[in-house]
This record gives structure tokens, sequence and C-alpha cells, in this order.
């Protein structure tokens, strides 16, 4: 039963300290380690801060104050009913960048969280100094994909098109949320799924989705991207997505992604006046950070340092 999982099992001890953090109207759960310029880490769905639980301490160790949040509507932060947008997304960050007392930060975005990095850079652009995105199309690369690709990147988000459904969020947790562990599994690459790793990270996401109201607000930011698509909020922030980010961009997908495609994720450095690289990592798929931990880790060092 979803109601015996308490958010107190996502504040696991470690090299690390847990807290709580007002902003952007919301309570969030921040773990951090380390001190020096703030490096921001975005999960993805269906994460929590977990995802990072390895690389916090390394990023720490070389000199950064890495910070891991719960997004909103996950894990241990607030979830409200609403804020699900685009919008509401990137100035969580934006304000969480404000409440942790600095002025910018280098931000690491993975999946879902990617697509908030892409964001806030480019509504922000002077409070994000450097972003690094894992398993993400620029949204608009994506928005342009599921028109243009049916076969490829719209046949990729059928899983996504299913959480349209209403109360589609008690499929989501039946069974011990099992369909949380079997979409990891489908998005990752094969190598990865034999390990006893994955059967432990797989483990934690299903346990951690199963918060009360967890898998309402996850899903609700998906429901946003489809319901928008014919709005005039979703039209204002197709605008406001075409600046061009000024923001040095490191850009690294698995090139067995089954979530968000090689294909669609390539082109989006063409929103990129800044430096910007593209790496495709091989044999990885949607959760590179988990199956490459020690390359992406590397990858990311060598950009926030550069």
């Amino acid at each position: 039963m979803s109601s015996q999982v308490d958010e107190a099992a996502v504040l696991t001890e470690g090299p690390w300290t847990h807290r709580f953090v007002g902003a952007n109207g919301s309570r969030f759960h921040v773990v951090e380690a380390g001190t020096g310029p703030l490096v921001l880490l975005l999960h993805g769905f269906p994460e929590f801060w977990w995802a990072w639980h390895e690389m916090l301490p390394r990023i720490a160790d070389a000199g950064f104050r890495a910070v891991a949040i719960d997004l909103r509507g996950y894990g241990a932060s607030d979830k409200p009913p609403r804020g699900y947008d685009g919008y509401t997304m990137a100035a969580d960050v934006t304000g969480l960048i404000r409440a942790l007392g600095e002025r910018s930060a280098m931000i690491v975005g993975a999946g879902a969280g990617g697509m908030i990095g892409w964001a806030a850079a480019a509504f922000h652009p002077k409070m994000v100094s450097r972003l690094v995105v894992l398993g993400a199309a620029h949204p608009l690369r994506l928005r342009a994909a599921l028109f243009a690709d049916p076969r490829g990147q719209l046949a990729a988000t059928s899983s996504i098109l299913k959480f349209q459904v209403p109360r589609y969020e008690h499929v989501l947790t039946k069974g011990d949320a099992a369909m949380v562990g079997e979409l990891i599994e489908h998005w990752s690459g094969p190598e990865w799924t034999r390990t006893p790793e994955f059967a432990a990270y797989a483990a934690r996401c299903r346990e951690a989705i199963q918060i009360p109201q967890a898998a309402f607000c996850a899903l609700e930011a998906y429901r946003w991207v489809f319901r928008s698509a014919l709005r005039l909020q979703g039209y204002r922030f197709v605008k406001l997505m075409q600046a061009p980010l000024v923001t040095p961009t490191l850009q690294m997908h698995g090139a067995l992604d089954t979530a968000v495609l090689p294909r669609t994720a390539q082109g989006s450095g063409r929103y990129v006046i800044a430096p910007y690289e593209w790496r495709l990592i091989e044999n990885a798929g949607h959760f590179l950070h988990q199956e490459a931990p020690d390359l992406v880790t590397g990858e990311i060092l060598r950009w926030i340092k550069s």
C-alpha cells in the first residue's frame, strides 16, 4: 500500500547534509556537500535526489558546493496541486539559487531535470553560468520531433502519452510501483539492467514514487506539456524558448536512449550561441548518470572547471 511510504524514506544518511529551503512559494528538500561555486543537480522522472548520491561527494571533493534537490512534487519536497508548468519549475530552480545565497549556479539536469535546465538557462540567463544536460533534448527540438518523427520520437513517447489519462498515477504505483521499475528498465541500456546496482536503484525509485501525491505530481508535469501545446500559455513558452542560450552548454546523451532518441536530442545545439559540446555515450540509455557514472562525472567536472 502506498500510504505506508513516508517522506523519511528519502532522507538517507551519507557524506551530505539534508535540509529544507523555501523558494518560489514552496518548500524544497535539498541535499548538500562541499563548499565553493554552486552546482545544482536536477533529477529526472521517475527519480528523486538519490540520482546524484554517487556524484554529490565527488563534485564536492573537486572544490564545489554540490546541491541535489527533490524537484517540486518529488521525494520530501512540497507537493502542491499545481505549478508543474515549464515556467514555474524553471522559477523553482532560480528561486533555489537565491535561497541558497548565490547569484548564479552551474546546473546539471538529467531527463526531465535537463528540460528544466534548458528552460532555466533560457529564461534566466544571468543566473545559469554553465549548463550540463543529460538525456534531454531542447524543448523545441522535442516538440518538433513529436510532429516530424511519428515512427521514432512519437512512438518512443507512447508511455508518456498514457500519463495523460486521469488518475493514471494509480496505475503507476500499483503493485509496489512495478511500472516505475519497468519504465527505468525500458529506457536504460541493457548492460546496466543486468547489474545489482540497477536493481537497487529501481527499488529506491519505486519506493519514492509511492510517497503520497508524488506520482500525481510527477505526471502533472507531463500533462502540462501536452495540455499547453494548443494553448496560449504553451505558445508563450515556445516563444520564450526561442531565445538563443548564452550559457556554455555540454549535452551528453546515451546512444541507446529509448525515451529521448539521440536523433531528437542531437539538433539542440542550434539553440545555443555560447560554447557548446555534444557527446554521445556508447552503450548507455536514458539514465547515463547511473549507467556510466565515472565517465559522466569526469565530463561534468571538466565542463564546470573550464
